[in-house]
């Protein structure tokens, strides 16, 4: 008998056992088994239980380091073969403008989840309740945050896919645009009222779940991806499970893509992007995972069945990302703003101008429903300092936001105060530098910003070039303190301009649109 017989006996079994029974991989794979190095991301733990599967149908073993990075930070070691984030966007656009040439990986989305926000019960029925057909956005979410109704955890933006994510869905719905975030987006921050409740953050969202559950009272939200919070409600983890809201304004969604960082390694990618795209294994990703198929012949589970909605897009420009996480800043670490509002309170603002102020901060007291308003209103925490002038100080006043109490008392000084019988422009805003040089002294590390407004020009107190002499006589620290100039009625324009520029901060032209309209668009700027 030939001994080549044997050896061709058992192929033709096998090829018939592989033809009846394609699960039994000893027959499907060909060549030698391979060890792939997977950068992954910490809430890819979850498909750890069909890994042993992918080897044995495939014969590639992913071999996953779970670390939390936003960016795919040391992807481009050559120890990974393959990664495999929540989200490749900010790795791409970093890829893109590095300058080096290196060419895009191959890429494949493999499952998709959108971020959105878990509530707890009685959270969700006071918030509902606020809102006319009690359909949530991100802009009540921010609303809630600011009057301290909501307590939020939220993964770090610095570290994080998920947090990142997040961020950019609330900035996009800040920005009012319903496209992308631009550059001038984000260069008035509006989200420091939303930051405001945030009291719970982790390096990634599976840590922060973890801090959520053994500390409960922290908070009464967590933003993550709906698959989580629908994994942590399938859990026994909770007194109640949380009710997971998509916000109205849009979401961003994440695929959760397979990228080949080894090209030598293709083959071997490819059949663990077929096998994880198959029906059956799709199917099992959903069961497990709680993300939604891209498999489009596999059913979703019934808490996925129902459209994602709005899909925010994501920036197409690294630097617009990095200003944004910049200005967010540590979550970890406290932050409130202290602004000081210098208001000119002579005979001309008499009649509707005043009216138009004392609407102004109205709307920044909350009373503002629409979407920008909610973003840009008084947060708690927030010190404000409220300073009149006519040809002098006429008065001044300094609250620290705790409740509604705090904003009427600023309110009443806007209301009830009388008027000057002069503008003295450069003497009330060297007055607040004096202000914002106490507030720097007592809290170095709280952001300060004057805020002044007028609607004639200066015609008492010092000159321009006085007050000039004098803020460049300050210390360094009070000179990053910026000021922003609202241009109102006959107000020098040119004059204002010039503060700004000195300072560092912008002229805003409120007879473009309204008083409202300009102290919104100031509000947090930096």
């Amino acid at each position: 008998m030939s001994p080549t017989r044997p050896y061709a006996r058992t192929l033709t079994a096998c090829l018939a056992l592989g033809l009846l029974a394609p699960l039994l991989s000893a027959c499907t794979r060909d060549g030698d088994d391979v060890t792939l190095r997977v950068l992954a991301s910490p809430e890819l733990a979850d498909v750890q239980p069909l890994l042993g599967r992918l080897e044995e149908d495939t014969g590639v073993r992913l071999e996953m380091d779970y670390k939390a990075t936003a960016d795919l930070a040391g992807a481009r070691n050559p120890a990974y073969d393959l990664a495999w984030p929540a989200s490749d966007r900010s790795y791409l656009l970093r890829l893109r403008d590095s300058g080096g040439g290196a060419a895009r990986p191959e890429s494949t989305a493999i499952m998709r989840s959108p971020v959105v926000v878990g509530l707890t019960p009685e959270t969700a029925d006071t918030l509902r309740d606020r809102v006319p057909g009690g359909r949530l956005s991100w802009a009540d979410i921010a609303d809630a945050a600011a009057d301290g109704t909501v307590r939020f955890g939220m993964a770090d933006p610095r570290a994080s896919d998920t947090g990142r994510a997040a961020l950019v869905g609330v900035a996009t719905a800040a920005a009012g645009t319903g496209s992308a975030l631009r550059e001038q987006d984000v260069s008035c921050d509006r989200l420091r009222g939303f930051r405001s409740g945030q009291t719970l953050t982790a390096a990634g969202s599976r840590d922060l779940i973890d801090t959520y559950v053994r500390q409960p009272g922290r908070a009464d939200a967590l933003i993550a991806h709906e698959s989580e919070l629908l994994s942590l409600n399938a859990t026994d983890r909770l007194r109640a499970p949380l009710e997971i809201v998509h916000p109205e304004d849009g979401m961003v969604l994440s695929d959760f893509p397979l990228l080949l960082l080894d090209t030598r390694q293709r083959p071997a990618y490819r059949k663990v992007v077929d096998w994880l795209l198959r029906t059956d294994t799709q199917r099992e990703l959903t069961r497990l995972t709680w993300r939604r198929p891209v498999n489009q012949d596999v059913t979703p589970a019934p808490p996925l069945r129902a459209a994602v909605g709005n899909a925010l897009s994501f920036p197409d420009r690294l630097s617009i990302v990095e200003r944004l996480v910049a200005d967010y800043g540590d979550p970890a670490r406290r932050t409130t703003d202290q602004v000081v509002f210098l208001l000119d309170f002579s005979g001309s603002m008499r009649g509707p101008r005043i009216a138009a102020l004392r609407a102004a901060f109205a709307d920044l007291s909350g009373a503002d429903p629409t979407s920008t308003g909610k973003f840009a209103r008084f947060y708690r925490g927030e010190r404000l300092t409220v300073v009149r002038f006519g040809g002098r100080v006429l008065e001044e006043r300094t609250v620290t936001v705790r409740d509604d109490r705090d904003l009427r008392t600023l309110g009443d000084t806007v209301a009830d105060g009388g008027f000057g019988d002069a503008t003295a422009v450069w003497s009330a805003l060297a007055h607040g530098y004096r202000l914002a040089a106490d507030a720097v002294r007592e809290e170095p590390r709280r952001p300060v910003s004057v805020v002044l407004m007028t609607d004639g020009e200066n015609n008492a107190g010092i000159g321009y070039e006085e007050f000039l002499r004098r803020y460049r006589a300050l210390g360094p620290e009070v000179r990053e303190v910026p000021t922003f100039p609202v241009h109102f009625g006959e107000a020098d324009a040119a004059a204002l301009r010039k503060a700004a520029d000195v300072t560092g901060g912008r002229m805003v032209d409120a007879g473009r649109s309204s008083l409202s309209e300009a102290f919104k668009e100031i509000r947090g700027c930096r």
